[in-house]
């Protein structure tokens, strides 16, 4: 049976971009995803978001609604990703494990290289963002 890796994401959104942060060496290397990590036991989702985007990026986030929880299996194992539209409160994005970060309007973020578990998040932030500019 596949390893279950139940992960969280960050959608930051600040002035109408979203933050993008690229990959460094390991499984999926370059692609970009929302950043986070994976749920510790005992952690709720938001916990485990809020401290993982302390670790890895050194910002503090306000973590508001869900936007999707996909998941896809990789060769490495499933994945469970749960996306959460965040509001950057504290910091500016630091890289400590990614290779780059990228603030991106919403109508650029399909021009990144994503991870696949991240893909259907971006459909539900341009469904989201037209919405609200409609």
């Amino acid at each position: 049976m596949a390893k279950q890796i139940n992960v969280v994401g960050a959608v930051i959104v600040r002035d109408e971009t979203i933050l993008c942060a690229q990959r460094g060496p390991g499984a999926l290397e370059g692609m970009w995803e929302f950043p986070g990590g994976k749920i510790e036991p005992g952690e709720t989702p938001e916990e485990a978001l809020r401290r993982e985007l302390v670790e890895e990026l050194l910002i503090d986030v306000e973590v508001g609604k869900k936007v999707v929880t996909t998941v896809y299996e990789y060769d490495f194992g499933v994945v469970t990703l749960t996306t959460f539209y965040c509001r950057l409160d504290e910091g500016e994005p630091t890289l400590t494990e990614h290779v780059a970060v990228r603030w991106l309007a919403v109508e650029e973020l399909p021009s990144l290289e994503w991870a696949p578990a991240d893909v259907p998040a971006i459909d539900k932030i341009r469904s989201d963002f037209r919405a609200v500019h409609a």
